[in-house]
């Protein structure tokens, strides 16, 4: 998952987004990614134990 990224790397990265109280554009520049990829990240990550369900900035 995330063209050569780990998949640790990606839940840490949902988890920033979700809960870092930052935008998920600035987790994405942050990291270093695009904000599609983060979002697939987030879609696929969203439901697993260690990140939360809820967002608000949606």
């Amino acid at each position: 998952m995330g063209g050569g990224r780990s998949d640790e790397f990606c839940k840490d990265a949902v988890r920033i987004a979700l809960t870092g109280g930052l935008t998920r554009k600035q987790v994405a520049d942050d990291l270093g990614v695009g904000m599609s990829t983060l979002n697939t990240w987030i879609t696929a990550h969203r439901d697993t134990d260690g990140v939360s369900k809820e967002d608000p900035r949606e």
